[in-house]
């Protein structure tokens, strides 16, 4: 499947200040960006990094006044899938060394607070059939409702509030299979399926897989049920939105205009 995007966003800074972007669909073997186009605003510095697990690249640059960023890419996606539900879950010592972190608390997902909850309600479950059961309780007991999170919305308070947005359902899949036991990380990315049309956010589990004897590889899980992993175009990786953030900036800044445009060729 081919995915087109365009997106446009635009900020303001006072003065000469530090920005880190993470906005373009990384190259992976299950993703090829087959074309790309990015158009920044003159800048004093620019250069592009790794991004968590390298996946990914950040844009760091430091820029003052007025700055615009123009993308369009078609990525062509190949990703092979499993149905979840006949994945077991891997015990902690027979993780790779750089899954295990993917099991800790992080800024936006204490984890540990979730412990007896799990066990409570979905204690009749392990591996991928937890993770489903998990997808499917927050699909059932939350609403999604734009404006009605901030950006220091943790995965706690969504669970009070019983509603947010993609950032804040993927917050809570990953800390409640976090306190399964189950490696999760946060995703951004992008998909033609999400209304209104924006940068995206899932959830991304680490299981057992059967083809390899003590393997494993990362799935996708969307608790908001607008994307699916055949049209899901990853951006980036990190335990939470904070380490994905598609603009990150180190001072005082003004957000402008944003939009997005995300179809299937």
């Amino acid at each position: 499947m081919i995915i087109s995007i365009n997106a446009h966003f635009d900020f303001t800074l006072p003065q000469l200040t530090d920005v880190a972007l993470q906005f373009e669909a990384a190259a992976l073997p299950e993703q090829q960006v087959i074309r790309c186009d990015t158009r920044l605003s003159p800048s004093d510095y620019f250069a592009r990094i790794p991004a968590e697990d390298n996946i990914g690249e950040r844009i760091m640059l430091s820029a003052d006044g007025f700055f615009s960023v123009d993308y369009s890419a078609e990525v062509e996606i190949d990703r092979i899938t499993a149905p979840l539900d006949s994945l077991e879950a891997l015990q902690p010592h027979e993780l790779p060394g750089e899954v295990f972190s993917y099991l800790m608390d992080s800024r936006y997902c204490q984890a540990d607070r979730f412990h007896s909850f799990v066990d409570d309600e979905f204690g009749a479950t392990t591996g991928g059939a937890r993770v489903l059961a998990i997808r499917d309780w927050i699909a059932e007991h939350f609403a999604y409702e734009p404006g009605s999170s901030t950006p220091e919305t943790t995965a706690m308070d969504s669970f009070i509030e019983r509603r947010g947005i993609c950032r804040d359902y993927a917050h809570v899949l990953v800390t409640l299979a976090r306190a399964s036991t189950i490696p999760a990380r946060f995703v951004s990315c992008f998909s033609p399926g999400v209304e209104p049309p924006d940068f995206h956010a899932v959830a991304e589990v680490f299981l057992a897989d059967p083809t390899i004897d003590g393997g494993g590889a990362w799935h996708l899980v969307d608790a908001t049920g607008m994307a699916t992993p055949d049209d899901i175009v990853k951006i980036g990786v990190g335990r939470d939105a904070a380490d994905v953030s598609f603009l990150t900036t180190f001072g005082d800044s003004r957000f402008g205009d944003k939009t997005v445009g995300v179809s299937r060729a």
